[in-house]
């Protein structure tokens, strides 16, 4: 019986390894990407660990998924364009195609020297945003790598920084909202010049005398899930969970703190009243 038990033991054990391969990947850019646009300007190094994207006065770069997701969560490590960024946008986000697409957006807005990026995130669901919310970061982000993480469940969507919550934006329909969950999304990323309004409102140009500038990604993981799973108790606990206390908390003081616009408070935008969710 000892026997049987070590051994029942240890197929558990291969079996719950394979699960976690199955439902948590890292990733190789070679294998899982392709460099989409902007000439040699968008390169992976390293075996396909390493994936940088350039700008320069000529054209950006980007890169795309070759798969699709559908619910899951989704980390990136970033290092941004560093010195002089004004004028520049890099942007990482997942997104539908279409007229009526969904998208979830991380868009970093660059700065003259020494002044803070602007972190820009929207919500688009059939094809309509308009829900931003901005945030200065409490580090500087083109120092080292920093995780940027999308956590997209039927309930809602969580987007962290370094695995601090920033933002949660709520599954609102009960109350005519639409909320993205029926349209796979790929992942993607971009480099470009947005001088007409990415750095105070177009006011700073775009230095080229400084280019090319590029930003650096590693270690692109995700964990995902089928919409049809929330049938099991243990995964249909971790689809509806939104954030523990602690989680709570570090919302409340990045909100506090680092929250720099916010459409739900923009009463010159909404005179006639914010939308519903904002009341959710």
């Amino acid at each position: 019986m000892a026997y049987f038990h070590n051994k029942f033991s240890a197929i558990s054990i291969i079996l719950v390894l394979v699960l976690m391969v199955n439902t948590c990947i890292g990733s190789n850019f070679n294998q899982d990407f392709e460099l989409t646009w902007g000439d040699k300007r968008a390169k992976i190094y390293g075996g396909g660990q390493l994936l940088s994207l350039s700008l320069d006065k000529i054209s950006g770069s980007g890169f795309q998924s070759k798969k699709e997701y559908l619910f899951g969560r989704i980390d990136m490590q970033l290092k941004l364009v560093a010195g002089n960024s004004a004028g520049t946008v890099t942007a990482y986000y997942l997104s539908s195609q279409g007229p009526y697409h969904d998208e979830i957006d991380f868009e970093f807005l660059g700065n003259v020297t020494g002044q803070p990026y602007i972190l820009h995130t929207n919500v688009y669901a059939q094809g309509k945003g308009n829900r931003e919310q901005q945030f200065y970061l409490w580090f500087d982000p083109t120092k080292n790598f920093h995780t940027y993480s999308i956590i997209w469940k039927p309930q809602h969507i969580v987007f962290l920084v370094d695995n601090t919550p920033i933002r949660v934006f709520r599954n609102a329909e009960a109350i005519g909202v639409p909320f993205p969950k029926n349209q796979p999304m790929r992942i993607y990323s971009s480099l470009w010049n947005a001088d007409e309004w990415a750095t105070r409102g177009g006011l700073v140009k775009t230095d080229w005398s400084k280019a090319p500038f590029t930003a650096y990604y590693r270690n692109f993981y995700t964990q995902t899930y089928s919409s049809s799973s929330s049938r099991s108790s243990s995964n249909g606990a971790w689809q509806s969970q939104e954030l523990d206390a602690y989680g709570r908390r570090r919302l409340r003081w990045v909100q506090k703190n680092f929250m720099i616009y916010n459409y739900c408070t923009d009463y010159k935008r909404f005179p006639q009243g914010f939308p519903p969710e904002c009341r959710h």
